[in-house]
């Protein structure tokens, strides 16, 4: 019987991977970075041999995603920010039968669900810089298999991604998989405007976004879930949440929605990111 092991919600901003590179901005990430290492060497120390992903980089406008291929490899450049990620190299085992499962628990819950085994669909950037620091110096034989999902859902109900974060569960208890399931996305995401770029690349865009920010952290400490969820929607919409927040819907979906109540571990503290809110956090299992 399969069980998740740990789940987080975590950053995956591409100044991780400009921060290993010399230059100006050598280093700058570390926290983030370290904090990456220490989800995935918990991970490891449970058990867990793969990693599913609630990837907000992947964008999907109908439907509900998820990218279950055998292996990934490859050597990724973004196209949104090509001076930050460029030449990254990955090599991957995906696990397409839990995939399979995933869609299947979701689909029987009326939940729209597609899974694809596809040697030409590329991993987005929400799953590769996790990955990447999650594996850093490790064996390959001790690497997640990875299987991505789409949570950049564009035209999709906040509700439905809770119906599907729990259909996610159900699948994995369903398998032969130990699992850390990873929401990989940002608190607020309001993009600082082109010509505040380099000097926010530390920094919120606006003070209120960062308020607020602050406060949701504070509810997540404190294990005041009902109260977040009733403000989901709305911090999504005015904070500009990225990809509408599905990712955080789903991993709630899949912890107990509203009924969730276990004070939340941060491993990184808040930060701001090119004017974003990002943080790393560990949201203890309430089973």
């Amino acid at each position: 019987m399969g069980e998740v092991v740990l789940a987080a919600k975590i950053t995956h901003v591409p100044s991780m991977y400009l921060s290993e590179l010399p230059g100006e901005h050598h280093g700058c990430r570390q926290a983030s970075i370290d904090g990456h290492k220490e989800i995935g060497r918990r991970a490891r120390e449970l058990g867990a041999d793969t990693a599913v992903v609630f990837d907000v980089h992947w964008l999907v406008n109908s439907g509900y995603h998820i990218n279950c291929g055998e292996r990934f490899e490859g050597v990724y450049t973004s196209g949104e920010l090509p001076h930050f990620i460029r030449d990254m190299e990955y090599r991957y085992q995906g696990s397409p039968e839990l995939g399979e499962l995933m869609a299947k628990e979701a689909n029987d819950a009326d939940v729209r669900t597609l899974a694809h085994n596809i040697p030409s669909l590329d991993l987005e950037y929400g799953t590769l810089v996790p990955m990447r620091y999650m594996h850093v110096g490790v064996p390959e034989d001790q690497k997640f298999k990875v299987v991505s999902v789409a949570a950049w859902n564009a035209w999709h109900r906040l509700e439905d991604s809770f119906m599907f974060g729990a259909a996610v569960r159900r699948a994995i208890e369903k398998s032969d998989r130990k699992v850390l399931v990873l929401a990989s996305g940002s608190l607020s995401h309001r993009f600082s405007d082109d010509r505040q770029a380099a000097q926010n690349l530390h920094n919120w865009t606006r003070e209120f976004d960062r308020q607020v920010d602050q406060r949701v952290v504070e509810l997540w400490r404190e294990g005041r879930f009902k109260e977040f969820c009733a403000m989901l929607p709305d911090y999504a919409q005015h904070c500009y949440g990225e990809g509408g927040m599905h990712d955080t819907a789903m991993l709630l979906g899949l912890l107990g929605g509203e009924n969730y109540n276990k004070p939340v571990e941060i491993i990184t503290e808040p930060f701001g990111s090119s004017g974003t809110g990002q943080i790393n956090a560990v949201f203890p299992l309430p089973w």
